[in-house]
């Protein structure tokens, strides 16, 4: 009943949206560090429903941002734990992985269950994070680590490699990882050429644009659906992030949320926020 619920209020949203296209659900995230306000998108409807269906309702209220990693994301919003529904009970979503939503500084995207148990990688029903991330060189975004590295260690095998080889025991004996990272990045595309292996990553002239500047964490791109951005407030993120937390990365003082929604004209929406909304092609 829930998933026929949902999904009827997302083909409501999308009338509405097609009938009244000037505008949009705006959300509000409550926390004692301040105010966060976000926008959705549209072209991800379950999720942007879902999301404005449980504030609506009130279900967030009372949750927490419950899991925090400083320069990586704050997560929060887990409706089911503080409802006492059994984990096995939990509603998922089903992905709504788009190219153009990548996991930039300030995006909004849905949690889930890693691909082991959750192959088609579908979206835990409530909990969301919000991106804070790194801002990354060029050489250090591009670089596909996974395959350079034991590319790196078969290359320095080869004779003519000696004095690479050593560089790499001292910097390594030194403990001095920076550095050894430097290292590896700036032999990229000469292990490429000398083993013909490809070890660079395919980013868009967009993403290699926003993770230079603005940053993100643009390893979890085609991973996870984002589905909505921060128009304001991403300094109180940033205090979340600030938070000291256990062992399991919670917070040890609780950041309560409460979130409501409402609904606004997309020009005002631009005026109060600077948020520009993508031309419709």
């Amino acid at each position: 009943m829930r998933y026929l619920k949902s999904f009827l209020f997302a083909l409501l949203l999308v009338s509405s949206w097609a009938c009244a296209g000037d505008k949009d659900y705006v959300a509000t995230i409550e926390t004692r560090h301040g105010k966060i306000v976000a926008v959705f998108f549209d072209d991800t409807p379950v999720h942007k429903s879902n999301f404005i269906e449980l504030a609506e309702a009130g279900r967030f209220d009372s949750t927490e941002f419950q899991r925090v990693m400083k320069g990586f994301m704050a997560q929060g919003g887990d409706v089911f734990t503080k409802e006492d529904l059994p984990p096995a009970d939990w509603p998922t979503l089903p992905a709504e992985i788009k190219r153009n939503h990548f996991h930039k500084k300030g995006m909004i995207a849905a949690a889930r269950q890693p691909d082991g148990v959750n192959p088609e990688k579908r979206s835990n029903g409530s909990q969301f994070y919000i991106v804070l991330g790194k801002v990354y060189t060029e050489p250090e975004l591009l670089v596909d680590f996974t395959k350079l590295q034991p590319a790196f260690m078969k290359y320095i095998q080869l004779g003519s490699q000696e004095d690479l080889k050593k560089e790499y025991i001292r910097l390594y004996e030194a403990q001095e990882f920076d550095s050894l990272t430097a290292l590896l990045v700036s032999k990229r595309e000469e292990i490429e050429k000398s083993l013909n292996i490809n070890a660079t990553k395919d980013f868009s002239p967009e993403q290699i644009e926003t993770y230079t500047t603005v940053g993100g964490t643009p390893h979890l791109d085609g991973e996870y659906t984002v589905f909505g951005q921060v128009i304001q407030g991403m300094d109180v993120v940033e205090k979340i992030g600030e938070e000291t937390t256990d062992f399991r990365d919670r917070p040890i003082d609780p950041v309560f949320m409460k979130v409501t929604v409402e609904k606004m004209s997309k020009k005002k929406i631009e005026k109060e926020y600077g948020y520009q909304y993508p031309e419709i092609k």
